[in-house]
């Protein structure tokens, strides 16, 4: 694998950081939605 330019790693870390903020805010919401209104 080729050695990465530092800007493409700052913004792949960037991206995951994105991502990774995304995934918890949706998981949280569905923890918060079945702990409120139960399974149904």
């Amino acid at each position: 694998m080729a050695v990465q330019d530092p800007r493409q790693r700052k913004a792949n870390l960037r991206l995951a950081l994105i991502l990774a903020s995304l995934a918890a805010v949706f998981a949280l919401g569905f923890f918060a939605k079945i702990s409120l209104m139960g399974p149904n």
